[in-house]
């Protein structure tokens, strides 16, 4: 809990140097955060997950990403009780069984396949739907962008979704845990190509994309902003339209990963 203090502290005695809108009132402090897990990113984590695509054939980081799924559709489904909505938590739970039996412990999604969706939940949206206000905006180091709502759900989302935080074995439960986040880095490898050529100021948008999804979020709503994985197949055929002669349309903008 001492390092969530820090986090909150820091903000609020630079807050005579802020001047951001309502709510990043401490956007210079923000922003130097953002620049700071920029930097980590590009030297250890977006490596390691470059390498990581190379090396792990797609089938098997496929079946990774689905156990770590799995294993977060309890906590899911348990945050949609909360949020008052039995029937999805159902779904949620009838998921987790499905996949961890005939999904061979949830390697393979055979929920989503059999017409089962997958939520997206979390304790932060349901101390939304509860009637917590968002309050302010901070960058946390590592862990990015956050709500002051969602800054006090992280203890219960990291220690529950997916719950390693319970296991005993230390070698074990570390290994599983930089495994889940090497998966989700290289899961959005592609996306971050917005940033580098769609907007001038990556902070703002960054912070302007994170607000609105996470409002749409709790309101079960849809987003307004989007984000193109420029490493999608999709992504390599737009970019083959246009660039073939006499096709009509507007291009989107593509490219490879760096």
């Amino acid at each position: 809990m001492k390092i969530f203090a820090i986090v909150i502290a820091v903000p609020v005695l630079t807050v005579g140097c802020a001047s951001g809108p309502p709510e990043d009132p401490f956007e210079g402090y923000n922003r130097s955060m953002f620049s700071v897990n920029e930097k980590l990113d590009n030297a250890v984590t977006k490596p390691a997950a470059k390498a990581y695509t190379t090396v792990t054939p797609a089938p098997v980081r496929s079946w990774v990403s689905n156990f770590f799924g799995n294993l977060s559709d309890p906590w899911i489904a348990l945050n949609n009780l909360l949020q008052g909505k039995p029937v999805d938590a159902l779904s949620d739970a009838m998921r987790f069984v499905f996949n961890s039996t005939l999904g061979l412990g949830g390697l393979l999604d055979i929920a989503s396949e059999a017409g089962i969706p997958k939520h997206d939940e979390d304790f932060g949206q349901t101390l939304g739907v509860w009637g917590v206000d968002e309050g302010v905006f901070l960058v946390l180091p590592f862990f990015g962008p956050r709500s002051l709502r969602d800054t006090a759900g992280i203890a219960a989302d990291t220690t529950f979704a997916p719950p390693t935080g319970f296991i005993k074995d230390i070698p074990v439960r570390n290994s599983l845990t930089g495994l889940r986040l090497i998966d989700g880095r290289a899961n959005v490898l592609g996306i971050e190509r917005t940033l580098e050529e769609g907007t001038l100021d990556k902070y703002r948008y960054s912070r302007d994309f994170y607000l609105q999804q996470r409002r749409a979020k709790v309101n079960d709503g849809e987003l307004s902003l989007e984000y193109e994985d420029f490493d999608s197949e999709d992504s390599e055929n737009a970019k083959d339209s246009a660039a073939a002669p006499g096709e009509s349309g507007t291009p989107k903008a593509t490219g490879e990963e760096p």
